[in-house]
């Protein structure tokens, strides 16, 4: 059975919950919902299986935080033996504008230190990347925003654009990437 393992980057903890910079937990704690699976805390992270189109899907929340989010995709890779074609790793994007979502294969951190940890621990910046814009047009520091929570109005519609999410992470699983980035790129 393929196996393709999902990484939401985000902050373990209460503190951190609902925060712009746990969007990769968000989405995957949204799909759990729609799915009725939990995760079960494992070495380096959150995990849960589900078997999806004939495939093994492994859900990972990381619990070494953002900037040290590496350390867990590189252990979960390891341990399951997932090639580096089948991960896709989920953060937010301070570059893009609210509720947009860009598909790529590969490419720069822009900044993200959890990217910038993946790419240290794995070796490579060749692995899909799925960003969810929260760009801050208030001109503020980048760090205490990330941090901040969801502002009311910014929860009205996210939670619809985390279903289009949805729908990218499960093409991309049934799809491929250059489809699913034929898809949804030019969309979002």
């Amino acid at each position: 059975m393929e196996k393709f393992l999902i990484i939401g980057l985000g902050n373990p903890g209460y503190l951190y919950k609902k925060t712009r910079h746990n969007l990769g937990f968000l989405i995957l704690d949204q799909i759990a919902k729609k799915h009725f699976f939990s995760f079960s805390k494992k070495k380096l992270g959150f995990i849960s299986e589900f078997n999806f189109e004939k495939k093994l899907l492994f859900f990972l929340k990381p619990s070494t935080y953002v900037n040290h989010s590496g350390l867990s995709v590189k252990y979960w890779m390891k341990k399951e033996k997932i090639l580096l074609r089948n991960i896709l790793i989920i953060s937010d994007d301070i570059s893009l504008n609210f509720g947009n979502f860009r598909l790529r294969g590969k490419g720069r951190s822009g900044g993200h230190n959890g990217l910038k940890s993946v790419e240290k621990e794995i070796g490579t910046s060749h692995y899909a990347r799925l960003r969810f814009g929260i760009k801050n047009h208030l001109e503020k520091r980048i760090d205490s925003y990330v941090l901040e929570n969801w502002k009311n109005e910014e929860i009205d519609c996210l939670y619809s654009k985390l279903d289009v999410g949805i729908k990218i992470i499960f093409s991309f699983v049934t799809n491929g990437l250059q489809k699913t980035m034929n898809l949804f790129n030019a969309n979002s």
